[in-house]
């Protein structure tokens, strides 16, 4: 599987050397990344990326600040979706501010056509516990967006939230285009998060409910040991390909 890994998960890293961190990433085997801020470092960023042969098809960037500047700067790095990572959860609690955020990134989609950029959002657990006409805060969402607006389901934020994540991945069908992958408990202690096929996780299960997946990117929020070592982990497992079904396994299904 040709993955990608969100930059946040070796953020400490990036900060230090970005250069040299995706080199590293190159070398584990990824040939995509997943930046994030990248309009503060564009220049360096494509540099970087040149140097170690790497593609960033997604990024994430607040969408509802300088649109042009982000706009300008993902077409720089060759980016083909542009995905607001973050709204806090007070921008979840009732139907009007929903409302008037998918106003806003509607209106975000528009301008980012102009620059041949998609534009996506990526949900955390909070977008899951609160209840709007019946549905979760993201459905109700998801449901005011235009058509070109797609998705980056982060597949572990919603399990925490109390979502089955293949459950959720079918009924949102071809609107998601991306998905974060990572495992652990399915809680929110970011630091007991462990490489894929390591937890708790139905990863298999759940990239196969992805019915239009273009890009599957691994992310750590945090990991208690060598950062490294766990995506390469994880894109191991990934490449391995699902587990083979065991006689027993067959019989009962």
């Amino acid at each position: 599987m040709n993955c990608s890994v969100q930059l946040y998960t070796v953020r400490d890293a990036a900060q230090a050397d970005l250069a040299d961190t995706i080199r590293r990433l190159a070398e584990i085997g990824f040939t995509h990344v997943e930046p994030y801020n990248f309009a503060a470092q564009a220049e360096e960023l494509a540099a970087a990326l040149a140097a170690a042969g790497v593609t960033a098809p997604t990024g994430h960037a607040p969408l509802l600040s300088d649109q042009d500047e982000i706009f300008a700067a993902a077409k720089r790095l060759g980016m083909g979706i542009v995905i607001d990572p973050f709204l806090p959860g007070e921008h979840w609690q009732d139907a009007e501010t929903i409302r008037g955020t998918a106003a806003r990134l509607n209106a975000a989609a528009k301008k980012g056509a102009e620059y041949g950029i998609r534009v996506g959002y990526h949900n955390h657990w909070w977008e899951f516990e609160t209840k709007i006409e019946g549905v979760s805060a993201l459905e109700f969402f998801v449901g005011l967006l235009d058509p070109e607006v797609v998705l980056e389901i982060d597949t572990y934020w919603a399990a925490v939230g109390g979502e089955d994540p293949a459950a959720l991945l079918r009924r949102l069908g071809e609107r998601v285009v991306a998905v974060h992958i990572k495992d652990g408990p399915a809680t929110q202690d970011m630091m007991a998060q462990v490489p894929a096929g390591q937890g708790t996780m139905d990863v298999w299960g759940i990239l196969g409910a992805a019915s239009s997946l273009e890009v599957p990117v691994l992310e750590f929020d945090d990991y208690a040991h060598d950062i490294f070592d766990g995506v390469s982990a994880s894109l191991r497992y990934l490449q391995a390909g699902p587990p083979a079904e065991s006689d027993a396994e067959a019989d009962a299904r």
